[in-house]
């Protein structure tokens, strides 16, 4: 047998499962997230063990959808001291790296960056030589003062020699140090694609140390498994993958969500609404993976441009704070967190939330009801109506037609929803609704994604699609899955008419199963 642990990591609560050999769950948690977060990883790891019988040594995988990547950019703590090297000049001078960045985030990278001779037209002809003399000159500046380098060349997605080289000359000068480049982790637009990856370069240190602490954690309680990260396109990849594409965990745990929905609900196409204890978010199932979003987004107050779910989220959640005011009820977008069951009024404290209100409107049986029966009926129902009406408008943002499409609730705060909701066709709870985020980063597949830019002239549209596939499947490999089973899942292609030789922007994601 081949049982596999899967825990996920939200704002309010911990989730952890475990899943026998065909995937259906034995034993399920929710705790609540501790501020360090990997003391709640722990807790909910041991609570759910504690749950079944079976030898440790059948656990053969453990999969982790984290927020250490985005906890480390939002608080600004625990960043490597990133150089910053832009390869571009004479061009590209105009605007400086990290440009538009907050002051505070820049600081806790170390606010180095320079620029060097080289990178290439879009036609993929030398803007200028490498200056390789100047890259030897920055590796000795910053010996001793950084720990992770990132470097961006302009048109990388068209030719990468000139950051291959950029990294070749970086390790014989600075050793075996963390480089992060460009045309690995963004797509066309160079301070997009440049922001994306300095902050990979960032988190490094984050990403090594969580994972070590996942696996010493898993050692104390005696499994000694494969373990995997959650990327953010809701499939996994190996630890080493994960140290080296850190930025690809931030916002993975919405995305295993949705894999996870659309696994419990039999489900390939719909809209997955997530309601934790705070927030709401709601994504699109294309196929049974997250729709991608086509804009640039921020994090942690930086424009970046690498693969990200299309998600919009609301302040709405099971542990939101309910007010009446002469216009009406307000739910939101504060809320009490993890802290519900101390402070809403369910539970004895004094705080009414989202939750308070549909039990004591006999919607759901959460707490002592007793503690809301004192609550005026009229406001009560002020309050559903705007629970709904949230809800029911976050839903037509997402959806691309006027036509009623099956919706998915998840998530533990979907109590608060109700059965029937305008623009949706039907409603789904499946079983185990409530950790279908640690369910879908535990029946993920492990996938490979590259974005580039081909000449169509020179390589035919066949030829380039191929090259591009075959691409995909080493990433795909890299990242751990078994080359037997690895498909071809998307497969997207753009001409960009404003560049010469034909080009084409291709991206392909290819999936498969985990490596036995």
């Amino acid at each position: 047998m081949a049982y596999r642990i899967g825990i996920d990591v939200g704002g309010t609560n911990t989730d952890a499962v475990v899943l026998d050999d065909q995937l259906r769950p034995i034993a399920k948690i929710k705790t609540p997230t501790t501020e360090d977060v990997t003391t709640g990883i722990d807790r909910a790891m041991a609570e759910v063990l504690s749950q079944i019988t079976i030898k440790r040594s059948e656990i053969k995988y453990a999969m982790l959808g984290t927020t250490h990547a985005t906890n480390a950019i939002v608080e600004r703590k625990r960043l490597n001291q990133v150089a910053a090297i832009r390869i571009g000049l004479p061009a590209t001078s105009a605007i400086k790296p990290l440009t538009g960045w907050p002051q505070d985030l820049k600081q806790a990278i170390g606010n180095m960056q320079f620029l060097v001779h080289g990178g290439f037209e879009f036609d993929g002809r030398e803007i200028a030589p490498l200056d390789e003399e100047a890259l030897r000159s920055i590796a000795r500046e910053v010996k001793g003062k950084t720990n992770s380098v990132a470097i961006t060349s302009v048109f990388a997605p068209v030719s990468n020699a000139h950051e291959l080289r950029a990294a070749e000359i970086m390790r014989e000068e600075l050793g075996d140090i963390p480089i992060s480049l460009s045309h690995e982790i963004g797509s066309i637009g160079l301070l997009e694609r440049e922001n994306a990856t300095v902050l990979n370069a960032a988190l490094v240190d984050v990403a090594k140390i969580t994972a070590q602490s996942f696996v010493d954690a898993l050692k104390r309680e005696g499994v000694s498994a494969n373990v995997y990260f959650g990327q953010n396109d809701g499939t996994l990849m190996s630890v080493d993958y994960a140290i080296r594409y850190p930025i690809l965990t931030v916002a993975c745990g919405p995305t295993n969500s949705i894999r996870g929905a659309s696994y419990l609900a039999k489900n390939q196409n719909a809209l997955v609404v997530d309601v934790g204890g705070t927030t709401t978010d709601v994504g699109v199932l294309v196929n049974g993976f997250p729709r991608e979003s086509s804009i640039a987004v921020e994090i942690g107050g930086v424009r970046t441009n690498f693969r990200m779910p299309d998600l919009i989220s609301i302040g709405l959640g099971g542990g939101s704070l309910v007010r009446f005011t002469d216009k009406g009820a307000t739910v939101g977008p504060d809320s009490v967190g993890y802290q519900i069951t101390q402070k809403a009024r369910v539970f004895g404290g004094d705080i009414l939330t989202a939750t308070d209100v549909v039990t004591a409107l006999g919607k759901a049986n959460i707490g002592d009801p007793q503690k809301v029966q004192d609550l005026d009926q009229e406001q009560l129902n002020s309050a559903y109506e705007k629970i709904m009406t949230m809800t029911e408008d976050v839903i037509d943002k997402m959806k691309t037609s006027a036509d009623p499409i099956p919706v998915i609730f998840v998530g533990g705060g979907s109590v608060i929803l109700p059965d029937e909701l305008q623009g949706a066709s039907h409603i789904l709870r499946p079983e185990h609704y409530e950790v279908a985020n640690a369910i879908g980063s535990a029946i993920a597949q492990v996938s490979g994604q590259i974005e580039r830019v081909f000449s169509i002239d020179e390589l035919g549209r066949e030829g380039a699609i191929a090259l591009a596939k075959e691409m995909a499947i080493q990433e795909a490999t890299k990242a751990g899955a078994d080359p037997k089973t690895i498909e071809i899942v998307e497969i997207d292609d753009v001409p960009l008419a404003y560049l010469p030789g034909n080009a084409t922007k291709i991206r392909v994601k290819a999936a498969g199963n985990l490596m036995l």
